[in-house]
């Protein structure tokens, strides 16, 4: 499902290349009519073969994660994320068209940061660390650094993915712990002794009285 999603922007861009046509305007606008389109489509495009080749594993990475992982609330935190982010740069962003997948992976990576917060499960801390292993750096690019990188679409790509982990963080079904035979078996009886070591208790207090009463009888 991933790999497919990848193919769709590869062959997007490469139509690009072969009609020598330039779909930038397909991007964000920010507060302009035009520009609305864009919170569908600009994650669609990208303006270079470097642009899209950074976006390429981050993708088919963080979506493999997500898809797998969290089955249920998956399809939500994708359209939550892509328009959220859209329409965050919409609103906020700098007088300029705004293209590319990375505010949708920035958006999976936080919601993959934080919902592991929330569910502290072993699965979901497993997927973090491998996330973070692998893109931990997201964490700082969503601010300004490089004024031809569109840091709002980053920024509210991981909004986005935040308020997906606090609304959606319980939809999926913890793992069932695994119990093993061993933790259920109580230590067994010594084979030769058996259980003739338990006293049961009333016994137990029917010769302390009678042993406090001798002491009290020779004691008079």
């Amino acid at each position: 499902m991933t790999a497919f999603a990848v193919g769709i922007v590869w062959c997007i861009k490469s139509s690009e290349f072969i009609f020598h046509i330039d779909l930038s305007w397909l991007g964000v606008y920010p507060q302009t009519l035009h520009g609305l389109l864009g919170i569908l489509t600009a994650p669609l495009i990208h303006g270079s073969l470097e642009h899209i080749f950074n976006n390429t594993l981050p993708m088919l990475i963080l979506g493999t994660l997500l898809l797998y992982g969290y089955p249920k609330s998956r399809w939500r935190v994708l359209a939550t994320v892509w328009l959220l982010s859209g329409l965050g740069v919409w609103l906020f962003g700098r007088e300029s068209y705004h293209i590319g997948a990375s505010g949708l992976t920035h958006g999976v990576f936080f919601y993959l940061l934080v919902v592991s917060i929330f569910r502290r499960d072993k699965r979901s801390v497993a997927i973090m660390m491998t996330a973070f292993f692998l893109y931990g750096g997201m964490t700082m690019t969503i601010f300004p650094r490089d004024e031809g990188i569109s840091f709002e679409y980053h920024l509210f790509g991981a909004i986005a993915g935040v308020l997906s982990a606090v609304m959606w963080h319980s939809l999926d079904p913890k793992p069932i712990r695994k119990t093993y035979d061993w933790e259920n078996q109580y230590e067994a009886d010594d084979p030769i002794i058996g259980d003739a070591w338990q006293m049961d208790e009333q016994y137990i207090d029917a010769t302390h009285h009678q042993n406090t009463q001798s002491t009290n009888e020779e004691k008079q």
